[in-house]
């Protein structure tokens, strides 16, 4: 049976108030406070299948010398990651995942989210709890669940990416420092003797483990196996209900602002200006190490803050669209129809390489690898009755080659669709 999650807009944004801060503050592009529900909800449905007194809750690593390195979050202080450690035939295997949570694009937005977790590690949560990919128990991960499992803390606003700083405003903009100390730091906790290891993310840390995944496979001996894998990170250059393209002005201000084109891949930037090359369509076929893409078909961050947000939508044609595909109207579905068959277009060289995978599953939804009810859990959603994290698993480790690809919606009843109210 279809399985619907509804998230109650007065409840998100007062229950999961530390959490309401991620996808805030996109100027002249975003309503605040209906994007920041996707971010408050994801934090709670994290918790799904999983009893939240059995939560595995992992504390804060700050890494200590990389404000030498310059290496620090928007507001200056120090990054930090959550390590749990591996053990038995995982000791030596690493799960490195990058954390989401939006960009800032001005120094508005960025002064603004240097006041959250978002910007500032003095902000960020002591423990917060490992689930799916990251749970420490076999029932719940079976292929990942002791390695040493590691999740990287966003705090720059730009995947990782800038290098540049706004004096005035005291801002830093340090996501490669932050990615390069934390890797280095992590080398010398044991990861440089790695014998598998896979860097993975969701949203704008999907986008951030396309950009970095060869850099990732860098550091690494070529008896290493190395692979990633990027969850809800396939942001299209869509064109929105207006005719407009709010996703390529947002990434515009990004990566003008935090000098991020110096660090986005040279064979994309050789040929293409640096806004395209934030965009993972125009990186994925050339990125050398496997990679597995996971994406929703109608992913609902791109429905809300790509194809139909307010700013694009005047007089609330969408409004009710967009919190509840139920809603929607014939020629709306079919417009959502039409960004699937771009999705499907924009992966059509990378599915044709035999090292690569693929999981993209009709579904209203955004991250399914960090939530247990998504990763693996009785009712997950599948494809050809392969969950999720058994597709993953697969392709990690050749036991098969995955290319799945869900019939279109709404043919699919395994789906956890995201219903806003």
């Amino acid at each position: 049976m279809e399985r619907v999650l509804w998230v109650d807009i007065a409840i998100g944004l007062v229950v999961f108030s530390n959490w309401v801060d991620g996808f805030v503050g996109y100027e002249h592009h975003f309503n605040e406070t209906e994007l920041s529900l996707l971010e408050a909800h994801e934090a709670s449905l994290s918790y799904a299948g999983t009893e939240r007194n059995n939560l595995l809750l992992v504390g804060l690593t700050l890494i200590q010398n990389a404000a030498a390195k310059g290496a620090v979050c928007l507001d200056g202080t120090l990054p930090g990651y959550h390590l749990h450690q591996g053990y038995g035939s995982g000791a030596n295997s690493w799960l490195i995942n990058l954390e989401g949570g939006g960009w800032c694009n001005n120094i508005r937005t960025c002064v603004y989210r240097k006041k959250t977790r978002r910007g500032s590690s003095d902000f960020m949560e002591k423990e917060i709890p490992f689930t799916g990919i990251l749970s420490n128990k076999a029932e719940e991960n079976p292929d990942f669940f002791n390695w040493n499992r590691v999740k990287l803390r966003y705090c720059d606003g730009a995947s990782f990416t800038g290098d540049s700083e706004d004096e005035t405003a005291e801002l830093q903009f340090r996501g490669q420092r932050i990615w390069a100390a934390a890797m280095e730091d992590l080398m010398s906790k044991g990861m440089r003797f790695a014998s598998q290891a896979i860097l993975s993310g969701c949203s704008a840390g999907g986008l951030a483990t396309i950009i970095h995944c060869d850099e990732f496979r860098g550091l690494f001996p070529r008896t290493t196996k190395v692979k990633c894998l990027s969850d809800a990170g396939l942001f299209l250059d869509a064109i929105d209900v207006s005719g407009g393209h709010t996703l390529r002005n947002l990434y515009s201000g990004v990566v003008g602002l935090q000098g991020a084109q110096k660090n986005l891949p040279q064979i994309c930037t050789n040929h293409l200006d640096p806004i395209s090359c934030f965009f993972p369509q125009n990186l994925i076929a050339s990125v050398k190490t496997p990679l597995f893409i996971l994406n929703a078909a109608y992913d609902s961050w791109q429905i809300q803050s790509s194809l139909a947000p307010p700013s694009a939508d005047p007089h609330g044609y969408w409004h009710e669209c967009r919190l509840n595909h139920a809603k929607c109207t014939g020629p709306q579905i079919q417009f959502l129809q039409g960004f699937r068959n771009h999705m499907l277009n924009a992966i059509k060289y990378f599915s044709r390489s035999k090292q690569n995978g693929l999981f993209i599953n009709s579904c209203f939804s955004h991250c399914q690898t960090e939530r247990q009810d998504t990763w693996f859990a009785d009712n997950s959603p599948v494809i050809r009755n392969k969950a999720i994290a058994l597709a993953v698993g697969d392709w990690y480790f050749d036991r098969a080659g995955v290319k799945a690809i869900d019939c279109p919606y709404p043919c699919d009843n395994t789906c956890h669709h995201l219903i806003f109210r």
